[in-house]
Parts: structure tokens; sequence; C-alpha cells
């Protein structure tokens, strides 16, 4: 099993959802978090006055699934939330030793 963490814009969050639903990967938990990438942060201005935001807001979810099932995820969530701009933020891919539905008991694969 797989761990896909996907940073992404907060607006990109509901193409990213309904892409990933239609394709019946339905199940994710979704972090408000702030951060930054290579760009560290962007300039903006304010009452003629420039400024640096340091920390950009961004939307995290994470999705568990099956190994075979990794790329087909990472794929959706890529074609969805790329705008073509710095910033659209990063995919990490960790593995999941195991995986237990409290429900019912269920382990491994069975239990995502």
């Amino acid at each position: 099993m797989k761990m896909i963490k996907a940073m992404i814009r907060p607006e990109k969050f509901e193409d990213v959802k309904t892409a990933l639903d239609t394709a019946g990967f339905g199940a994710m938990t979704i972090f408000d978090v702030e951060g930054r990438g290579v760009q560290k942060g962007i300039k903006q201005q304010y009452r003629g006055a420039e400024y640096v935001v340091d920390l950009i807001p961004k939307r995290q979810l994470e999705i568990v699934v099956r190994d075979d099932a990794a790329e087909k995820v990472i794929d959706i969530i890529v074609n969805a939330a790329r705008t073509g701009k710095v910033g659209d933020g990063q995919i990490f891919i960790l593995p999941v030793e195991d995986s237990i539905r409290v429900r019912t008991g269920e382990r491994g694969s069975n239990g995502i």
C-alpha cells in the first residue's frame, strides 16, 4: 500500500476531489496547511508598499491506496491540479506497512 500526500493550491481542490471521485477514489483526508517551496514565498503590494508573503496557503490531501493504484491516483492529481505556474504543489509517496479498519478489524488492503 502507498500513502499519497499531495500539497496543492486551495482553489484546485474541488477539481482534484471531483476527478478522484469520478475515478472511484473518494476516501481521503484533507488539511489546510501553509508552506513554501523553492520560490520562498511571493511578493505582493499593498498601498504602494511591497512585502513578502513567506508562507503560502495550500491544501494537503492524504490518500492510501493499493500499490497498483498509486500511479493512477498520482496522474489524476497532477492533471487536475496543474496550472503550469510556480506553486502548483508537490506530491510525496510513502510506503504503508499496514491498515486496520476499526469497525471490522479488517487488515491490509482490505482495511483501506
